[in-house]
């Protein structure tokens, strides 16, 4: 993405959302998302980090709180379920106030009501902050019928997010996440990745292969959801995405400071980095060496008219 090859990267072995710098967290040791977003940092002057995994993006959110380069926007079940955090008003702290925008939702969200929240928040993300990249973190465990999740999306709603993030055309980083029915991962992820390659209209019955038994007893690739309820009103989503409105409406368009990535060749070199590179340049330093040489000539010349 960096050097240009390619507007749509996928790894769907990363996504490991919850490692900190200093301890691994809920299933993950190192954290990818963040090392990815600092190595797209040194190209791109401003990065979004969206989560749509059941769980919060407490790592990714921590590592970036402080900084207006990176925005992290992550909408997950909130109260009594890990890591416990991500609150509205969770928001960033000093130079990155406004940048974490957190969506705390309760059970049963479904395909309407993600849709309705998630597309008017993240139009206002892109057209305010305008990133020079996204990075896109897909768990499966906000589908409907997940052994740890509690939400009720089907394969066609996880996917919208996926295709609407994709319609911006900026260049995009795709990373998987949680997912804990085995059976469920392979087919969010199999069909989202026909939805980058435009082609999402891949045949609902799926081919025999050596795992076909997996996905008994009907063997196609779209789930049906459950009939739980939606805990999450349209009142409450209404207000909540209000409230992060509000927020958003706050910040400075385009904006972006410097992080200290060490990369020389960056526009984000740590401060005074290329005035110290200039000093020692080799005709600096002989021009240094001159002036050096004619304070020694004319103090030579007072010394002889003085003897």
């Amino acid at each position: 993405m960096n050097e240009g090859k390619a507007d749509v990267v996928i790894n769907w072995a990363g996504g490991l959302h919850h490692a900190k710098k200093a301890e691994a967290s809920g299933f993950c040791y190192i954290n990818d998302c963040v090392l990815s977003i600092l190595e797209l940092l040194k190209k791109h002057q401003r990065v979004l980090y969206i989560d749509i995994d059941i769980h919060h993006g407490d790592g990714v959110e921590e590592a970036f709180y402080t900084t207006d380069r990176v925005m992290t926007v992550s909408f997950h079940k909130f109260g009594e379920y890990f890591p416990g955090t991500g609150d509205i008003l969770d928001k960033g702290y000093g130079e990155g106030t406004g940048y974490a925008i957190n969506f705390p939702l309760n059970d049963g969200m479904d395909d309407d009501s993600f849709r309705s929240i998630f597309r008017p928040i993240i139009q206002t993300i892109m057209d305010k902050y305008a990133p020079g990249a996204v990075v896109l973190q897909c768990g499966a465990d906000s589908l409907s019928g997940d052994r740890l999740g509690c939400f009720n999306l089907s394969l066609k709603g996880h996917a919208d997010c996926v295709e609407f993030v994709k319609g911006f055309g900026i260049p995009m980083l795709v990373l998987g996440g949680g997912g804990y029915t085995l059976r469920n991962v392979p087919r969010c992820w199999t069909y989202e990745t026909a939805v980058l390659l435009d082609e999402k209209d891949i045949q609902n019955e799926l081919p025999y292969n050596d795992y076909f038994e997996y996905f008994g007893p009907d063997y196609r690739l779209h789930l049906p959801v459950s009939n739980m309820e939606n805990l999450n009103s349209k009142d409450y989503l209404d207000r909540t995405k209000i409230q992060l409105l509000e927020i958003l409406r706050d910040i400075p368009s385009q904006p972006g400071g410097q992080i200290q990535t060490g990369q020389v060749e960056s526009q984000t070199n740590p401060r005074g980095l290329m005035e110290i590179v200039e000093d020692d340049h080799p005709a600096n330093l002989e021009e240094e060496s001159d002036k050096n040489s004619d304070k020694r000539t004319a103090t030579d010349v007072t010394q002889d008219m003085e003897s």
